[in-house]
Order: C-alpha cells, then sequence, then structure tokens
C-alpha cells in the first residue's frame, strides 16, 4: 500500500515540475523586461533584474526534484537524527521517503507562489502574494516538528 501512495506522492510532484516549467514558459513572453528577482519583509520589491530570472526557481525546482529523487532511491546516503540500526532501519527509511516527497511539495507550491507573486507583482505594485511568507515558512517548521516526533518515537 505504502508504494502506491509514494507513486501517486511521485508522480503529483513530478506533475508539480512540468506546471512550474508551462506557468513560467505560457508567462515569459507578457513580462516586463525588469522583472522584481528579490522582495523585503514587507513584500516590497527591492531589486529588479532581466526576465530571463524567472527560470532561476524553476531550475532550483527541477535541481531539488532530481536531488530529492536520487535521496530516496539511495536512503543510505542521508544523515538521519537517529542511530540506524537493523531493528529501526525500515521505519526510519519510511519516515525519511514520507517527510521528503511531502518537503518537495511544500517547496515546490513556495517556490510557484514566489512566482505567481513575481509576475503579478511586475505589472501591479500593489498585488499581496496569494499565501504569505510566513504561512508557507510555518507549514515547513510545523512538519519538521512533526517528522522528528516520529523519529523520536520509532527510535
Amino acid at each position: 500500500m505504502e508504494n502506491v501512495i509514494f507513486t501517486a506522492f511521485d508522480i503529483f510532484n513530478f506533475g508539480l515540475v512540468v506546471f512550474f516549467w508551462w506557468f513560467t514558459l505560457k508567462h515569459y513572453k507578457t513580462l516586463p523586461k525588469r522583472i522584481p528577482v528579490h522582495f523585503d519583509f514587507d513584500g516590497k520589491a527591492d531589486n529588479f533584474g532581466n526576465k530571463a530570472y524567472s527560470f532561476f526557481t524553476p531550475l532550483l525546482g527541477t535541481f531539488f526534484y532530481f536531488l530529492f529523487a536520487y535521496t530516496l532511491r539511495h536512503p543510505e546516503t542521508a544523515n538521519f537524527p537517529v542511530e540506524i540500526t537493523d531493528q529501526n532501519k525500515d521505519v526510519q527509511f519510511l519516515i525519511m521517503e514520507a517527510f521528503l516527497r511531502w518537503l518537495f511539495t511544500l517547496i515546490m507550491l513556495i517556490f510557484m507562489n514566489g512566482q505567481d507573486y513575481t509576475f503579478r507583482y511586475a505589472f501591479d505594485e500593489n498585488v499581496k502574494p496569494k499565501v504569505p511568507l510566513s504561512t508557507a515558512i510555518l507549514s515547513v517548521i510545523g512538519s519538521l516538528i512533526i517528522v522528528l516526533i516520529f523519529v523520536a518515537v520509532f527510535k
């Protein structure tokens, strides 16, 4: 059963990468020559660059996809917060596989939210991000806390 869930997660995550590239390519031609490439904590652009910078986050997302895929296929290369023994190896690998897939989903959603905000901000400085960065960061931190609890329980 876990293989079916993990396969569905992998297909979904690959779909996020494809969608991210499609979204970027679809909007690239309509972007102005200068787009915001960095925002301050208030959500105001404080640095601008060429619209080619719009490809940075999809490239970064693709890199993370392959990095996570490699780690999932070679779990012994990962760093675990507990010592891996023959008794806890299977459950620790299962926790790591589930968390990495979930973490990648969160990272891609954060990247896509940022990309959407960047594209909309390029045309209107009064727009707001659809998901505040604080909410996105707290979702990653909350997920990390949950996984550390699971790791401690099943060590």
